[in-house]
């Protein structure tokens, strides 16, 4: 992702956006779905995704001391736009987290190359970047899953239950 035509404070403000933007997502996805496991882990990403608007608010701070944050209503990087309808197929709604965080990894890895290589703004963003990978893989895997049920219209309310 080609950063270079965005001032620093637009690509914070992008990134807080966008991470505010995931965790309403994840947490909307895990009232929707029926599955306590798949709902745990999308809680579980969703605090994840507060912990990086928090650290990215921190270097917006440390940058801009004296301006506040103010989230813009549009962002003008180009990070994907997340909309929901009531009406959208858990698959389908995972797909769209799925984009995001292929974009949020792409983001991350872009943006750490505006900090000093091997610095820990450097190293933290490169880190965000993996994690927002891993966020990919763990909603790939339960996307096929759920493709496999809403396929036959199957759901067993007791599949994660312990013994």
């Amino acid at each position: 992702m080609k950063l270079d035509n965005f001032s620093l404070k637009d690509l914070l403000l992008a990134a807080i956006k966008s991470e505010i933007e995931s965790t309403k997502l994840y947490l909307d996805i895990a009232k929707k779905t029926k599955n306590g496991l798949l709902s745990d882990k999308l809680v579980f990403i969703a605090k994840e995704e507060k912990k990086h608007k928090r650290f990215v608010e921190d270097i917006y701070k440390n940058h801009y001391p004296k301006e506040k944050i103010v989230i813009p209503k549009k962002s003008l990087v180009p990070l994907p736009k997340i909309t929901v309808k009531e009406d959208m197929s858990l698959s389908k709604l995972l797909k769209i987290a799925m984009d995001g965080e292929k974009a949020a990894s792409d983001f991350y890895k872009s943006l750490s190359s505006i900090f000093e290589k091997g610095s820990k703004l450097h190293n933290t963003l490169l880190y965000f970047s993996d994690m927002e990978n891993g966020h990919y893989k763990v909603l790939e895997t339960e996307k096929k899953s759920i493709d496999r049920f809403e396929e036959a219209d199957v759901y067993w309310p007791m599949v994660h239950a312990g013994p």
